[in-house]
Formats: C-alpha cells, structure tokens, sequence
C-alpha cells in the first residue's frame, strides 16, 4: 500500500534552527532516503520551495502565500506492506524530532501515472 509522507512545517520554526540543526536534518532525510530506496519502498520524493514564494487561489480570491503558518515542505511517497511500516518509516524522519516540524501519514487512495 502506498502512503504519502507529509513534510509539515511551521515556517517560524525552520527560520530558528541554528546552521548545525539544519545539517542534522539534512544528513537525517539523506539517510531516509538510503534506507527506503535499498528496502526498495520509495516510490517518489519532493521538496518544495520557500512557501512564500506560493499562490494561494481560494474562495476570497488570489493572495501570496502559504495558506497557513504551517506549511507543506516537501513529501516522500513510500510504497510499504503496512500503516505499521510506514509510520515506522516517518519516525525515522528527523522532522518528528523537532517543536514546529511534524510528518502527516496519509494513505493514497488513487495513483495514477505512467509508472502505475
């Protein structure tokens, strides 16, 4: 079953990490990232761009944004035999570790693609 891997981040809490924090989580998804692909469970990663760079189209209108203080960074889609896996997976994350950062679990419904 697939599972999206939601990067949550409130923006505040990203501009306090200190330089040395922010090598740790660095080295932190490299090995995620290691350790999905060799399990062969990583279907497909993305992070996004500074969140205020987005646009936000709603019912009010177009406004910059992000749309709230807590922000999507990027995600992970994994590819695993349980919600057990996947949430063992996420807390291996270092953003669980972290006041302000947080991972979403989500399960995916519906794929579609080239590669499906």
């Amino acid at each position: 079953m697939k599972y999206l891997l939601i990067l949550q981040a409130d923006t505040r809490a990203l501009d306090d990490l200190t330089e040395a924090e922010r090598a740790s989580v660095r080295r932190g998804h490299d090995e995620f990232r290691r350790t999905t692909e060799e399990a062969g469970e990583l279907v497909s990663t993305q992070a996004l761009a500074d969140p205020t760079t987005s646009t936000v189209i709603a019912a009010d209108g177009i406004r910059p944004g992000p749309f709230q203080p807590t922000s999507i960074g990027g995600y992970y889609l994994v590819d695993v035999e349980s919600k057990a896996r996947a949430l063992e997976l996420a807390d291996l994350l270092p953003d669980t570790r972290i006041d302000g950062l947080a991972v979403e679990i989500r399960p995916v419904m519906l794929a579609a693609g080239a590669d499906y």
